[in-house]
């Protein structure tokens, strides 16, 4: 199928019937040229205008998003120095990079699969180690997102609405709904897996409704890769989108049942080959031969899928967690409301899914193939089945989670939006449209002032704007305005067509500046504020919204030597405090002073690991400062047994370590002990020396 939405003949069609007469010449028929749309004032267009002008909108969408996805990005530094670290380890050492391991000599991968790191280590690689190459690549992943977003809700909207502008502009908003979701543009300008993920799980979104408009498999099995890399990704949380994909081709793709059911079979089959043939890469390399596999307790890949990554996610159960006992907040019905996630993503929520519902209302006679049904199940199954589970997990979570949502919400608000704007003359179609412009009127103006201070005027603006949109909305229904037809043919019934196109376009841009007005702002906030840490949060700080997502139990950021989070000596007993695996530099990487990079650089050739120091951030900071391989004892949370007590003593006696650099450590509620039994090792057999301000061991000459 092509986005083709007319045709016209070939031939001028025959003429009456003529008296036969003397033979003629063949002179070669001619073919009819299109009707040619008409500029104003009554001269032609040059043809192609239309289509020049759509595309020089869609330039300056993306244009827009790469913007405010790059301006000053690198005033965010290194900005989750635990995945920076593990993207310059691996543009060092090429099985660090295929393993992601947080340092080039391979002592432990971080506590995720590598796929992002790939990403990030290449552009490392290529173009040096520096704030740009770590984070630009995430920022170029937004903007293809959006892209492909606007191909998806335009593909869609078009054999819907007949009009080849209109799913245009279907697609438009979308991708504006997308760009200017608070936790993306925090997201698509920070290093966390999750930008990845959303582009991956986006594309292979658009690549199942091809699949089901052109009744190809080739584009079916393409969703299936690019859901399995989604998987090497960010392991199972890919799989939430996989039952509205697989529902929405099982419904309405143009084959049998039985040929569904098989396309289905062999997507997931090619899932499952591009998610688990790394996976069974890790497990087939024997553990001597490769670094720890950070997050779990047995160093299996398979346990950290299945548990910490997995199923702990839901329930709780996560060995070596540092929440616990609800620690990460109250699992309930309207978590994604409260303050901590409200203002991420909860702007346009409740409007998308009356959008939704909506349009399967209005659409309920479509045939079985109908592209905007499977639209629907598509995005309406994303928002909910992803939003319910991050609802009711009770394990990790953070706010800035919510940007797997985004892709859903935007996808139904261009449809719906646009769809539902068309058929306006229609009772129901006006009430739906209505109501969902008022909701996201309100959600804007509660969630602007849970800020105070924050433009307290904006919120005001959105909710009557959102108010005076809706009365148009049903002003426009009651009076008789009815939509212009195809390629502006006048359908008008009561006013007239000039009227009706000024009341269309006014009411359309209050109700589309009233709904974006809040997200618009939250934006611009998050792309002017630095965002560094392995918990951040997009806009300004809101009232109740504690530790940017930190659980209470470990009480906020800790403040070491000026630096937030840096872990680098304070309190405790000697290099470490704590009990069930001690934990540092949790929130944000070390700051080290000149002095002791200098120290950690000099006559570093002959050690394997030019320091040793509890915890992933902590040793990011130092490893990142110097560009040496710093050994992650206890891995991110400080409670995995890698290295334990044994093995670390024989790395000092074989001469592999150079310092030990003492960290403030806080408590663990489970998981291996071994790094504080490190720690207390070296303070009881290693004599403490101060450089810079911190407090480090010498280990080995």
């Amino acid at each position: 199928m092509t986005d083709t939405l007319s045709s016209h003949p070939d031939t001028v069609p025959a003429g009456p019937a003529r008296t036969p007469g003397p033979p003629q010449p063949q002179v070669p028929e001619r073919r009819r040229r299109p009707l040619e749309p008409r500029a104003a004032g009554g001269q032609r267009a040059v043809p192609g205008a239309r289509q020049l002008r759509r595309q020089l909108e869609l330039a300056v969408l993306l244009l827009a998003t790469a913007v405010l996805y790059l301006w000053n990005l690198g005033a965010s530094g290194w900005a989750n120095a635990f995945y920076s670290a593990a993207a310059q380890a691996g543009s060092q050492d090429w099985a660090a990079w295929f393993l992601g391991s947080s340092d080039a000599a391979n002592a432990i991968t971080v506590d995720k699969p590598p796929a992002s790191l790939w990403v990030m280590g290449l552009s490392v690689r290529i173009f040096g180690l520096s704030f740009w190459s770590v984070l630009v690549p995430q920022a170029l992943m937004g903007v293809g997102t959006v892209w492909l977003l606007y191909l998806a809700v335009r593909r869609a909207a078009a054999p819907a609405t007949a009009d080849a502008g209109l799913a245009h502009r279907a697609g438009l908003l979308a991708g504006a709904v997308m760009a200017l979701t608070p936790v993306a543009v925090l997201m698509f300008r920070f290093n966390n897996p999750d930008a990845l993920l959303v582009l991956l799980m986006t594309a292979a979104a658009y690549a199942v409704l091809r699949s089901i408009q052109d009744a190809r498999l080739p584009w079916l099995l393409l969703a299936g890769v690019l859901l399995g890399f989604g998987f090497l990704t960010k392991q199972l949380q890919v799989l939430l989108v996989v039952p509205g994909f697989a529902l929405a081709y099982l419904l309405a793709a143009p084959a049998t049942a039985g040929r569904r059911i098989l396309h289905l079979l062999c997507a997931g089959a090619a899932m499952a080959v591009a998610a688990g043939w790394w996976l069974a890469a890790v497990e087939l390399i024997p553990a001597a031969n490769r670094p720890y596999i950070g997050g779990s307790q047995n160093n299996s890949i398979l346990e950290l899928t299945l548990g910490y990554n997995g199923l702990g996610r839901l329930n709780g159960d996560e060995t070596g967690s540092v929440g616990g006992s609800n620690g990460w907040g109250t699992p309930g019905l309207f978590r994604l409301f409260n303050n901590e996630f409200g203002g991420q993503i909860a702007w346009l929520l409740p409007s998308v899914l009356l959008l939704g519902a909506g349009l399967l209302l209005l659409g309920r006679r479509a045939p079985r193939t109908d592209a905007v049904r499977a639209s629907v199940i598509i995005w309406g199954s994303w928002v909910a089945v992803t939003g319910l589970t991050f609802s009711f997990m009770a394990g990790i979570i953070h706010p800035y989670y919510g940007v797997a949502l985004a892709p859903g919400i935007a996808g139904l608000a261009g449809l719906g939006g646009v769809l539902l704007w068309q058929r306006r003359d229609q009772t129901v179609a006006a009430a739906v449209l209505a109501v969902a412009i008022v909701a996201a009127g309100a959600m804007a103006a509660e969630l602007l002032g849970r800020t105070a201070a924050y433009l307290p005027w904006l919120r005001w603006v959105a909710l009557l704007g959102a108010l005076a949109a809706a009365a148009l909305v049903l002003a426009a229904a009651a009076l008789g305005f009815k939509r212009s037809g195809t390629n502006g043919a006048a359908g008008v019934k009561g006013p007239g067509l000039k009227a009706s196109r000024i009341m269309a376009r006014t009411t359309a841009t209050l109700a589309v500046a009233a709904a974006l007005a809040g997200p618009l702002a939250y934006s611009l906030s998050t792309a002017s504020t630095a965002h560094s840490g392995s918990i951040v949060s997009a806009g300004p700080a809101v009232s109740g919204r504690g530790g940017a997502g930190m659980p209470p139990s470990l009480g906020g950021a800790t403040a070491v030597n000026g630096t937030a989070g840096a872990g680098t000596g304070g309190a405790g007993r000697g290099p470490g405090a704590g009990g069930a695996g001690g934990m540092g530099g949790l929130l944000g990487a070390s700051t080290p002073s000149a002095a002791l990079v200098t120290a950690l650089q000099t006559d570093a050739g002959p050690y394997t690991w030019a320091a040793a120091i509890v915890g992933s951030n902590n040793a990011a900071g130092y490893q990142l400062a110097t560009q040496l391989p710093v050994m992650a004892v206890g891995g991110f949370n400080g409670t995995d047994p890698a290295p334990t007590l044994a093995q670390f003593q024989q790395y000092v006696a074989d001469g592999k370590i150079h310092y030990f650099i003492a960290g403030r450590m806080m408590q663990g509620e489970s998981g291996s002990n071994d790094a504080a039994q490190i720690a207390a090792w070296v303070q009881d057999n290693f004599t403490a020396q101060t450089v810079g301000g911190t407090s480090v061991y010498l280990l080995a000459d």
